[in-house]
């Protein structure tokens, strides 16, 4: 199959371009700008079945018609800006990303014919849900503009799907970590942070006190439900998630003995939780990555965390061969 997977050098993308490699029947177009990814991530994955095109997605597409000549059979699109703080004090350049670059996307899917489009959709679409755990039947409330983004980007897919017939899948993720995850910002992800700090030797920052709970997602287990997502027939929208919730303090004993507390940002829930009855019955998915087993990878190949930017010059040494177990 032929495949076009946008924000491909990503924490997230960079996963599902190394799993569809492993086919190598398989041709993939990776499309990023590296604005907030790695060309590291895929540098190896690269040979003349995969290949890396720098471009940005809310720019025109017109460009692309030379550089891809072949048919393509489904477009992963992953290419977004992440993190709520950034996205409060810059809400245009989200806009602009999650948006206008989602539009641009479905507008090249339209126009080439491509019979299928998976979507990274985000679970804060749910905002502060009155239900636990949530299904995709919850009621939207989105308190940030990422989330907001987000949601306008799937609404976009899902009509587009609709009206110019071609299959789309949004999966709505759950706090996603695992290797590749982004150390850099203040603000990001809760296990690139924590690492982040750690590598430093610096306390660990625990928002409020730290009892809040996530619904905490393996990559490896997002990439399987990418691949099935695949084969899947029809539009839906899905949670993805492990149906259970881990406190914060829990994952920050984990790792360090060293914390210090900010105080809680309004809006954010105490609790994320999945309800994944609807991927377990007709994605045929269920998580396979515990949460400690996902912790104890981690932590064994710290070093690999070292490639946030003031490492960069540094050789960075992956453990291939338990990370491929994972793949597996």
């Amino acid at each position: 199959m032929n495949f076009i997977v946008t924000g491909g050098c990503g924490f997230i993308g960079s996963h599902i371009v190394e799993k569809l490699s492993l086919n190598k029947r398989n041709k993939i177009y990776i499309i990023d700008n590296l604005s907030n990814s790695r060309l590291k991530n895929i540098k190896k994955f690269l040979n003349s079945k995969v290949k890396f095109i720098k471009f940005d997605i809310s720019k025109d597409f017109k460009s692309l018609n030379s550089k891809i000549s072949i048919k393509i059979d489904v477009v992963i699109h992953f290419a977004a800006l992440a993190d709520i703080v950034p996205s409060i004090t810059n809400p245009e350049k989200y806009f602009e990303s999650n948006v206008v670059g989602t539009k641009n996307v479905i507008e090249y899917v339209k126009n080439k014919k491509i019979k299928k489009l998976v979507y990274a959709a985000s679970s804060s679409c749910y905002g502060i849900p009155k239900k636990y755990p949530t299904s995709e039947n919850e009621n939207i409330d989105a308190k940030y503009p990422y989330a907001l983004t987000k949601k306008i980007g799937e609404d976009l897919i899902m009509h587009w799907s609709k009206v110019y017939n071609f299959e789309a899948i949004s999966l709505r993720l759950f706090n996603v970590y695992g290797p590749r995850a982004r150390t850099s910002g203040t603000y990001g992800a809760v296990f690139g942070v924590f690492l982040s700090q750690k590598i430093n030797n610096k306390p660990l920052t625990i928002v409020g006190d730290g009892s809040q709970s996530r619904d905490f997602t393996y990559v490896t287990d997002v990439v399987d439900a990418v691949i099935k997502s695949i084969k899947l027939r029809g539009s839906h929208i899905i949670n993805i998630g492990t149906g259970k919730s881990i406190e914060i303090n829990y994952i920050a004993k984990k790792i360090s003995n060293k914390f210090t507390y900010i105080p809680k940002r309004p809006g954010e829930p105490d609790i994320t939780l999945a309800n994944i009855s609807k991927a377990k019955k007709i994605l045929k998915w269920k998580p396979r990555v515990k949460i400690n087993e996902g912790l104890k990878f981690m932590l064994k190949n710290i070093n690999y965390w070292k490639q946030a930017p003031i490492w960069d010059k540094k050789k960075i040494k992956i453990a291939t061969k338990d990370w491929f177990k994972f793949l597996k």
